[in-house]
């Protein structure tokens, strides 16, 4: 069964901006302001350069491979279906464990208006994954329709507390800007930490790329809709974050996990606050909504290809979707809801992420190598984005590079379970032989640094038969 192709350029630029401005945007700044206090306004803007840099690598891999699975088919497409399964691996594993980030921040903001104990906040976690769940499974054009409503709801509240914001430092501007000194409180020496923690609030773009067979145009769509959809992340944004630290002080922001709701009652009274605790629900729906849009296609592209469980790659007989990774997916994403910290979740998330992303960028290299298109910035790009990613995932925390690593080790161990019974051998011999090691990864000239890597090996066997003819 194909997929239908009816997302179109709009459809697709808020699946990408609705996967971006969702439950970051809304406690993120409480994180880092008792990080960095208001220098994390730069932080944000940063971030936003380094996110760019990345979409645009994104944008123009969709360019060259418009194909569903997002960053897996362009790793595949660039190297093996090896390194295509440990990007796709990578990433599902992100977007999995963002999943309930979603849910723990729409249970934070409903308490505003409506109290819950430990039960109910359980019991409203399940029925918010279970909902937003439905919702992709009835298909991909309802999901599509669904998000283009919560995407434009979502934005509205954050223009009135822009608005509100403008007409606050206008008509008191020794107050708000009051509140930006002393500008950097707290020194500059958790920068990465706070780094990582702001460039998930950006992340959500490659999502965009992952229901490449159900767009119309991908070829031209999809950068499209990358590029505009930034934009309008990053112009929101850097206005948002503009206006939360100059209507409220820092100190105050470090002791709230609902930092719009403080900051649109202090502009816009009991009915500001009532405001921003809608949009937030709203918002982080869209949010959690189009990440199970784009990460069940994800694990959907890597079973059709016999890298993950065949059940992955179920579509449903009336609706069309990948139902059984979706319905497996929102599972997972209760049970983790259930326990883990917040702040936890999305620095583990970014490591995989920028684990996904650094292969990405080096698939972009092979991608463009031989091509005769000369799209702006498709050689320097890549290069930028993979001393991005390298700093990224050296900014985490030391849990997430150890179990982070394990759990990209244990993708192996998936791999050869899953992969064609015809590639496991050769992938067994990958791991068995030393020699196979080199033949397999430097043999092929096409590779990225393929010729020089394969001097290497030549060089490495003169000189074991050297060795061998000494011994003798």
């Amino acid at each position: 069964m194909d997929f239908k192709k009816e997302l179109s350029l709009f459809d697709l630029t808020n699946i990408v901006v609705g996967s971006v401005i969702g439950a970051d945007i809304y406690i993120a700044s409480a994180i880092t302001a008792g990080i960095l206090g208001p220098f994390s306004l730069v932080i944000w803007i940063i971030a936003g350069i380094f996110a760019t840099v990345i979409a645009l690598v994104f944008a123009y891999c969709s360019y060259y491979i418009p194909k569903v699975g997002g960053p897996f088919a362009y790793v595949s497409a660039a190297f093996d279906d090896f390194y295509g399964f440990l990007t796709g691996w990578s990433m599902w594993i992100a977007e999995l464990i963002s999943l309930p980030v979603f849910a723990i921040a729409f249970v934070r903001y409903l308490e505003y208006i409506l109290p819950l104990n430990t039960p109910e906040e359980i019991l409203v976690k399940g029925m918010f994954l279970l909902g937003l769940t439905s919702v992709n499974i009835l298909g991909v054009k309802m999901a599509g329709r669904v998000n283009d409503i919560l995407t434009l709801v979502k934005l509205l509240p954050l223009l009135l507390l822009i608005g509100g914001g403008i007409i606050f430092f206008f008509s008191q501007p020794s107050i708000f800007l009051g509140n930006y000194h002393p500008f950097v409180p707290l020194g500059v020496s958790a920068t990465g930490t706070a780094l990582v923690l702001v460039f998930w609030a950006y992340a959500g773009f490659e999502l965009g790329t992952l229901p490449a067979a159900e767009v119309k145009d991908p070829q031209t769509t999809i950068p499209k809709a990358i590029i505009i959809g930034m934009s309008i992340v990053g112009l929101f944004y850097l206005a948002t974050n503009f206006i939360v630290y100059g209507a409220v002080n820092w100190a105050d922001l470090t002791r709230t996990s609902t930092p719009l709701i403080l900051v649109g009652g202090v502009l816009l009274g009991t009915s500001g606050a009532l405001i921003m605790t809608l949009g937030a629900l709203v918002s982080v729906s869209g949010s959690d909504e189009t990440g199970m849009l784009g990460t069940g296609r994800l694990s959907y592209a890597m079973s059709v290809d016999g890298l993950f469980p065949r059940v992955f790659s179920s579509l449903h007989p009336t609706y069309g979707t990948p139902y059984i990774g979706l319905a497996v997916q929102g599972i997972i994403a209760f049970l983790i809801s259930l326990y883990s910290p917040v702040a936890g979740l999305i620095s583990f998330a970014v490591f995989n992420l920028a684990f996904a992303f650094l292969l990405t960028c080096l698939s972009l290299i092979v991608l463009t190598r031989d091509t005769e298109k000369q799209l702006t910035g498709q050689k320097v790009f890549p290069w930028v984005g993979i001393l991005i990613c390298l700093y990224l995932l050296y900014s985490t925390s030391l849990f997430d590079k150890v179990v982070g690593g394990l759990i990209i080790l244990a993708g192996v161990a998936i791999y050869v379970f899953f992969s064609p019974k015809q590639d496991m051998h050769h992938l067994k011999d990958l791991f068995i032989s030393e020699e196979a090691i080199f033949v397999r990864a430097m043999a092929r000239r096409e590779r990225f640094l393929g010729n020089f890597m394969l001097l290497l090996y030549r060089g490495y066997r003169r000189v074991k038969q050297r060795l061998g003819w000494r011994r003798s």
